[in-house]
């Protein structure tokens, strides 16, 4: 492989690592956010509530509540996203191990800058964490 070829695949990858992060970043506060949504909908549901609170001695009646309420469009559609969002984090963190694998061996580098400006060191499982100094 030329030089002009490894330089062109490296910026490709770290282009590709940013974009995940970047993404991945995004998707777990959205997660974040959806998920307290849903759980605002259970509490705000009285029968809901009642039955947590008595969870000890009532757990069916807890289960069937909860059902009842997740039935509802917009729980639905809440749940859904977050199976969604789940999965798409769960996607992006796999390609980014790669793409983090691939970085690590064609620059021989274990750290890159994020598009936010701050040092990441990669660690032996492929993952972005933030560079401490």
């Amino acid at each position: 492989m030329t030089d002009t070829n490894t330089a062109a695949n490296l910026l490709s990858i770290e282009s590709l690592i940013k974009s995940h992060d970047q993404r991945l970043e995004t998707l777990t506060k959205e997660l974040r956010v959806q998920k307290d949504m849903l759980d605002g909908i259970l509490d705000n549901d009285e029968e809901y509530r009642t039955s947590a609170t008595e969870a000890s001695k009532y757990t069916k009646l807890k289960t069937i509540a909860k059902q009842k309420v997740l039935k509802q469009p917009e729980s639905v559609t809440l749940v859904e996203k977050v199976k969604d969002y789940q999965s798409q984090i769960k996607e992006l963190k796999v390609a980014l191990s790669d793409y983090l694998s691939q970085y690590v061996t064609l620059s021989g580098i274990n750290q890159i800058e994020g598009s936010d400006g701050v040092l990441r060191q990669i660690v032996y499982t492929a993952r972005l964490v933030k560079k401490t100094d």
